[in-house]
């Protein structure tokens, strides 16, 4: 288990952290609310306060710390998730899932909406956490480098298969293996995220772009080309395009990817960095082509002819939101039979319908067309196993590596 040193933050992390909160994924709602995938890793109010507060680490084993179960005996379940990140109803106050899992198990379901940064959501749960004490809550949603660092910390319990046949059987294959929770044991995703590129067929005017190096080498498209703020897409999709698989780089390959950046930002190929402002450069056409978040081209294509995206043959860079049980939870088998029916496919299909997002559930898309063709057919909301196949994540990363990473992708980006 890590045990927590309490480095301070650099200040390209703390800059790091105020890109995602002020124009990065933290920024979005709804359908375009992408999560902070670096986020400063644990920035102001995160894990950096833990010591000034004298609180311990966790035990010294992985595994997380249980505690007497209360689901028989009490039947409910505390869920804490991004806001806009369910199913509603056309009244917009009920939500349809929930209320089906409610009367098929009798299980009421506490649901909060009270994620809006994963470094200020840890803020609310650390003193608890490094105490060994119950949070309130039976299912937390954290980005994939929180959760794993919650994993090594020892404060999520390891989940029970015997009570999650169905997210064992239909968890997508692109999903079940991630360095930080190989075979997740500790977590299961809500949804993933991915990287792609995006253009304005109009402010194209048939210049053709398929890949990274279309974006950075093509003279005809110099100043009018955006890549995003947060380190891990920009810099993964880099690495894809120069054969180096995000999940094994180098810190010589990192550099080289950043010099790779570097060279096009020099000679004014890129207009700029930008965080999920970006939609409004790519509809106006002042980015003929970018780097860009699904979530946001499912909803920009819907409304805008002209933008459309490309899965560059190199790949690209996906992450997921996970649900985890934390330390001390009261209703842990609760939580995970609630786990478990989101990975039912026609549940899932009725989450995936409403917010758009990739569904991390395998099978899902006859279930999909029945509710909406257009999202079943849409690989950016249910790929296929071509796609399945290019996709790729980026790699935990030590503190050390976080700090120097960000520090050289700040000094890119003039941040």
């Amino acid at each position: 288990m890590e045990q927590y040193e309490p480095d301070r933050l650099s200040p390209a992390q703390v800059a790091a952290m105020r890109r995602s909160l002020r124009n990065g994924r933290a920024a979005m709602t709804r359908r375009s609310l992408l999560r902070a995938s670096a986020g400063g890793a644990f920035a102001v109010g995160g894990l950096g306060a833990l010591s000034a507060c004298g609180i311990p680490a966790a035990g010294k084993t992985q595994g997380g710390t249980s505690a007497e179960d209360h689901s028989a005996t009490e039947k409910r379940v505390s869920f804490s998730n991004w806001t806009e990140y369910i199913d509603v109803d056309d009244s917009g106050k009920r939500h349809p899932t929930l209320e089906t899992f409610h009367k098929r198990t009798g299980i009421t379901v506490d649901y909060t909406e009270d994620i809006n940064d994963n470094n200020e959501f840890f803020g609310k749960l650390k003193p608890q956490l490094a105490a060994g004490q119950d949070t309130g809550r039976d299912i937390i949603v954290l980005t994939d480098w929180l959760a794993a660092r919650l994993i090594r910390l020892g404060w999520v319990q390891k989940l029970d298969p015997s009570n999650l046949p169905h997210a064992y059987s239909n968890l997508s294959p692109q999903f079940r293996n991630p360095d930080w929770d190989p075979g997740r044991a500790y977590s299961y995703p809500w949804q993933g995220i991915s990287t792609v590129i995006a253009y304005n067929k109009k402010a194209l005017d048939g210049i053709e772009v398929k890949s990274v190096s279309d974006l950075l080498d093509n003279p005809r498209l110099k100043g009018r080309v955006g890549f995003l703020s947060e380190m891990r897409d920009s810099i993964g999709m880099t690495l894809l395009d120069m054969g180096k698989d995000p999940a094994k780089f180098t810190g010589d390959d990192f550099d080289a990817a950043i010099a790779r950046l570097q060279k096009a930002v020099d000679k004014g190929q890129i207009r700029r960095f930008t965080g999920n402002d970006y939609t409004s450069d790519l509809t106006k056409g002042d980015f003929a082509a970018c780097v860009a978040w699904a979530g946001d081209v499912v909803q920009l294509k819907a409304d805008s002819p002209d933008v459309d995206f490309v899965i560059p043959d190199s790949g690209y860079v996906t992450s997921t939101d996970n649900m985890c049980v934390p330390n001390r939870a009261r209703h842990k088998t609760n939580a995970e039979r609630l786990i478990d029916f989101y990975y039912e496919p026609d549940q899932a299909a009725a989450l995936a319908a409403y917010i758009n997002y990739v569904t991390p559930v395998d099978g899902v898309k006859p279930y999909l067309a029945r509710i909406d063709k257009d999202a079943a057919n849409n690989p950016l909301i249910v790929p296929d196993k071509a796609m399945q196949a290019r996709s790729h994540a980026f790699r935990s990363l030590s503190q050390k590596e976080e700090t120097a990473y960000e520090e050289k992708f700040a000094k890119l980006t003039g941040a």
